[in-house]
């Protein structure tokens, strides 16, 4: 088994209480890797480790002396990818073609904010009192805490630590205990690239021995979290003890809209990688199919067809489709909501069951399932499955195509297909979504925010905006000496 060690400070720890975690492959199930078992002391040293960072040699940099130790760690990234790949195709099981392309998102978001840190610039305003000068600073707000889960490590916690750093922040990173071994590479790769002892520290184990201490800790100044509406909740009410600032990037349960004058050939294939490419386990997944009732019967036949073929197996075989779910409680979670849909009335019209590729027999997969008789009302249709699961929802009219999208209790994002301008252009505007894409899906870019409404989330992640979450303006009003010359 492979051992890893946390990154506190100048330091890389085991555990203070000397235990561990041992972690699955999701692919064999099999035991690879053991991470420590941080407790309150890890987290305490973490988090005033990176106080001591932002108060001491960080903060004296420039931004442009950061941005540029950024611009070495995207390509340290890029150069030694392979590595950071094959931890996340090991740990969650994410297939490699979709790991090497993360990685090379990965590097361009430390590039992008590498490029924004010395672009923030303040103001000088208009003051409505004679004789007085009155200016804008933007400065770091000091520890961030980044909670992470396990179904893209890499990826979800740059959203949170590129703009920090970038921002003159420092980071504690917690990752899940069932997929920390990639976030503690690249904690080695920050090393590597020279950013000071304690800007970049990495705590491991559960969140329910340690979260509280980090939203807690006094030192913290913000937490950016990605995870359920439930733990989100929790981190929330923990952080408002201190008045901590936050983001929370959560769930989903997001619409994908099939209109009758859709490119269908277009929209099969992204209604199929919206919700089968990383077997369902995305927050952004299009798992709700509403498809006009005209052409309802037609389309879901063709999408069934087109996946009945998809190979489930080994995430490290390019020629895999569908790859497992990335850990055993999520797994059971995933063939609980089925058995309730089937109880529920829901017709699975493509599998409905665990899934058993050659090869692969111990591994946690879920056959790619799509469900029919399905109203809006049901437990498959309101819930966060966070698998290989689809729900199809006939529709007649745009504006019930609009109620039944908008009745959830989330609004992450939602998918439009048509070839009418018109729709294009009235109904994102409808949709309760921080995302809307329209005749594409799971199209995202550093340049472009992305958050939810509703039980989704607060705050926006990506784009310009994300960094100015991380620094707290100071208005500093001067009054010229009065005195003679």
């Amino acid at each position: 088994m492979e051992t890893f060690k946390m990154r506190i400070g100048a330091e890389w720890r085991e555990a203070a209480l000397g235990e561990w975690i041992a972690t699955e492959n999701p692919y064999t199930g099999e035991k690879w890797a053991r991470i420590p078992r941080g407790g309150e002391a890890d987290a305490i040293a973490a988090v005033e480790a990176a106080h001591a960072a932002g108060q001491g040699e960080w903060r004296s940099l420039t931004a442009t002396q950061r941005g540029r130790l950024m611009y070495k760690f995207a390509q340290l990234i890029r150069e030694k990818g392979q590595r950071l790949a094959d931890l996340e195709v090991t740990d969650v099981g994410r297939r490699r073609k979709e790991a090497l392309g993360v990685v090379d998102h990965l590097a361009g978001y430390y590039e992008y904010y590498a490029g924004l840190a010395d672009k923030l610039e303040g103001a000088v305003t208009p003051f409505d009192k004679p004789g007085f000068l009155h200016y804008t600073v933007h400065e770091p707000m000091g520890v961030v805490v980044c909670i992470v889960p396990w179904n893209g490590p890499l990826l979800l916690a740059s959203m949170k630590i590129a703009p920090a750093l970038a921002a003159g922040c420092t980071v504690v990173v917690k990752p899940s205990e069932y997929a920390s071994a990639s976030i503690i590479h690249l904690a080695e790769l920050a090393e590597e690239a020279g950013f000071p002892p304690g800007v970049f520290n990495v705590v491991t184990g559960y969140g329910n021995e340690i979260g509280n201490t980090l939203t807690a800790h006094p030192l913290v100044r913000k937490v950016a979290f990605t995870g359920g509406h439930v733990g989100g909740r929790a981190v929330a009410q923990s952080a408002a003890h201190g008045f901590k600032h936050l983001t929370l990037e959560l769930g989903g349960k997001s619409p994908n809209i099939v209109f009758d004058d859709a490119d269908l050939d277009a929209a099969l294939e992204g209604v199929s990688m919206a919700i089968f490419n990383t077997s369902g386990q995305a927050c952004l997944a299009g798992s709700r199919l509403l498809v006009q009732r005209s052409i309802a019967d037609e389309f879901v036949a063709r999408l069934a067809d087109l996946m009945r073929d998809a190979k489930l197996g080994d995430p490290t075989d390019l020629a895999t489709d569908i790859g497992p779910i990335a850990m055993r409680p999520q797994f059971n979670t995933v063939l609980e909501h089925l058995a309730a849909a089937k109880k529920d009335g829901a017709k699975a019209v493509l599998g409905g069951g665990r899934g058993l590729p050659a090869g692969g027999e111990n591994g946690l997969f879920v056959e790619p399932t799509i469900f029919m008789n399905v109203t809006n009302d049901m437990r498959i249709a309101r819930e966060e499955v966070f698998g290989p699961v689809l729900v199809a929802i006939p529709f007649d009219t745009d504006d019930e195509a609009v109620a039944i999208a908008n009745d959830s209790s989330f609004g992450l994002a939602a998918g439009l297909w048509t070839s009418s301008l018109q729709r294009a252009l009235d109904i994102p505007r409808r949709l309760e979504a921080g995302t809307v894409w329209v005749n594409t899906y799971r199209t995202v870019s550093v340049m472009a925010p992305f958050g939810g409404f509703k039980d989704s989330g607060i705050g926006r992640e990506n784009g310009q905006d994300a960094i100015k979450d991380y620094v707290e303006t100071k208005s500093i009003v001067i009054r010229p000496s009065t005195a003679p010359a």
